[in-house]
């Protein structure tokens, strides 16, 4: 046997192990992406929807790991998150004036929702079901409101149009979190005329302050000239009644023998020439002072001895 024909049948006889240990390593191989699978997880806060063989199931998966029949079937994630929807919506207001708004919806897909959605409507859903159902609120509602309204009853007309919205979307098993305005922009003559409109009012309602102010002022001197008037008045009262009471008591104490004394205090000696009724001498009882003094007159007359 020569060296050739050795070689040829230590080849020949190492060819089928080679073969094997290939065949061995594709079976691991194939039973590894097997094992992988025939196991899924679904994220926190999604749903996993069953589809085998291109057929939806109704049957879901929750978060958390699951198995599932290899090369047959596969799970779609829905995400059951609250989802954050923004765009434009134009809209007519009662007036005809043109709103042009910028708008957020928070929505989530329902859980138990997922798997219809997914079959009926597909990934797509917001430009599908939520976007013209936005646009079709805003309108409608909008319609009921003037402009200057919009503006000043913005949170009663966004609630207005979340309702009206879930109204549209509930039945697809999309739940409306929260619909936020985030904007209303109106054209330019409106927008003018609105801030015109706002000076007018803070100029009337400076004006109205002003006057109350003023009325405030002259009130308040009105209540100062009444009180020292009243004051006053009562002090001239005041001093009129003293007046009167000392009046009063003096009229009380005069006697005719205070005035008799009174009259002799400032009488000089000297009696009046002439006595009438007007100036009576019994009033202050001068004639019995004049009558005594006659009476010495005449005894002392009549005492004298005569010189001759």
């Amino acid at each position: 046997m020569n060296n050739n024909e050795f070689v040829d049948i230590k080849n020949r006889k190492g060819k089928p192990k080679t073969g094997l240990i290939a065949l061995i390593a594709v079976l691991v191989i194939f039973g590894i992406i097997v094992l992988f699978s025939a196991g899924t997880v679904v994220p926190a806060g999604s749903t996993g929807v069953v589809v085998t063989l291109g057929s939806v199931s109704e049957n879901t998966y929750s978060e958390g790991f699951h198995f599932k029949i290899p090369f047959v079937q596969s799970v779609e994630i829905v995400s059951n998150k609250i989802q954050v929807y923004e765009t434009d919506a134009s809209a007519v207001s009662k007036d005809l004036q043109t709103v042009n708004s910028k708008i957020a919806v928070n929505f989530r897909v329902r859980s138990d929702a997922s798997a219809s959605i997914y079959k009926n409507i597909g990934a797509d859903y917001q430009q599908v079901i939520l976007m013209p159902a936005v646009q079709e609120s805003m309108k409608a509602i909008s319609a009921k409101y003037n402009a200057e309204q919009l503006i000043t009853n913005r949170n009663q007309v966004g609630q207005e149009i979340k309702e009206q919205l879930e109204s549209k979307v509930s039945e697809y098993g999309i739940q409306i979190e929260k619909f936020n305005i985030v904007n209303f922009d109106f054209s330019a003559e409106f927008n003018s005329a609105i801030e015109q409109k706002q000076v007018a009012e803070q100029n009337l309602l400076k004006t109205r302050t002003e006057q109350e102010e003023q009325l405030v002022i002259a009130d308040a001197d009105a209540q100062k000239k009444i009180k020292a008037a009243n004051a006053e008045a009562a002090a001239i009262k005041a001093k009129a009644d003293a007046q009167a009471e000392a009046n009063k008591v003096l009229t009380e104490s005069i006697t005719d023998e205070l005035i008799r004394y009174q009259m002799l205090e400032k009488w000089d000696g000297s009696l009046p020439k002439v006595s009438s009724s007007a100036n009576p001498l019994i009033s202050i009882g001068l004639e019995d002072l004049e009558g005594n003094t006659k009476t010495n007159n005449y005894n002392s007359n009549a005492n004298t001895p005569n010189e001759e």
